[in-house]
């Protein structure tokens, strides 16, 4: 039949770690460890991304790479990757236990779609190392998808590539890409379903992109809610997203819209 087969869900702030945290001060962290102050928004510009990735790119960003020139007089090369990384692995792995939490309405949804039938993979940034620790945590708490998948096993090409969410295709026997759905909270979630000719779905309350704590979130006036929404989804809108969704709790009905869009043929970024 022409509708959606199944849903592939990012995990840090999407279905778990409300605003996405415990990736983004452990960034902070080691820079700053080196000498190199770095903001929350360019610790947060590369998320999705596989994390060696995300620190190759805060290093390619301008004003970063210019303080590291002025204060290592010389231009920063893969061992200063990977000398970063190692101190940003262990750190995060030490955290990452108190960043599983789904976010509100995850379990609810993702329990309501595999009633409807549907199938729910995942692809996240991390590493198996770390899911090793998020994986158990969060079925814990209730949440379980059917698949996931680290970069790990695509030989570290992690998002933007597509090759992960391939992996989920294949393994879930999904039939055809347009019959799948991408949710994620980065820019590098959405050009990851892009690329994969998947339906690209943009995920605004306890994104990363939004970058907000809960408190924080909730903490706004509803007028601020409304400006901070609407900025996150021009955001992924202008990365190619197909749609987005204030929260999860809009995923069903949205899939039932995309359901009618396939059934008049139509195609992820074509509607």
């Amino acid at each position: 039949m022409n509708k959606v087969e199944g849903v592939i869900l990012d995990w840090a702030g999407t279905t778990v770690d409300f605003g996405c945290f415990a990736p983004v001060n452990v960034f902070i962290d080691i820079f700053k460890k080196s000498g190199i102050e770095v903001t929350m928004e360019e610790a947060r510009a590369p998320m999705g991304m596989l994390k060696k990735d995300h620190i190759r790119a805060m290093l390619s960003m301008p004003r970063i790479s210019a303080l590291w020139e002025e204060k290592f007089a010389r231009m920063f090369g893969e061992e200063d990757v990977e000398d970063l990384y190692a101190e940003f692995e262990p750190a995060l792995l030490s955290s990452l236990s108190k960043y599983t939490d789904p976010i509100p309405e995850v379990v609810e949804t993702v329990a309501l779609l595999k009633d409807k039938g549907l199938k729910i993979g995942s692809t996240t940034g991390y590493t198996q190392t770390m899911m090793d620790i998020i994986v158990p945590s969060a079925l814990e708490k209730g949440y379980q998808p059917d698949f996931y998948i680290t970069p790990d096993e695509t030989n570290s090409f992690g998002r933007p590539y597509p090759y992960m969410i391939y992996r989920n295709i294949e393994f879930l026997q999904l039939s055809a890409s347009w019959k799948v759905v991408k949710v994620g909270d980065t820019v590098s979630d959405i050009k990851e379903a892009v690329h994969a000719g998947v339906w690209a779905v943009g995920v605004l309350v306890g994104s990363s992109e939004m970058g907000l704590s809960h408190a924080e979130f909730e903490a706004l006036t509803k007028a601020d809610q409304k400006v901070i929404i609407s900025e996150t989804a021009e955001i992924f809108l202008e990365n190619g997203a197909d749609f987005t969704i204030r929260s999860m709790c809009e995923l069903p009905a949205l899939i039932e819209k995309i359901n009618f869009l396939v059934s008049e043929g139509k195609r992820p970024g074509t509607k």
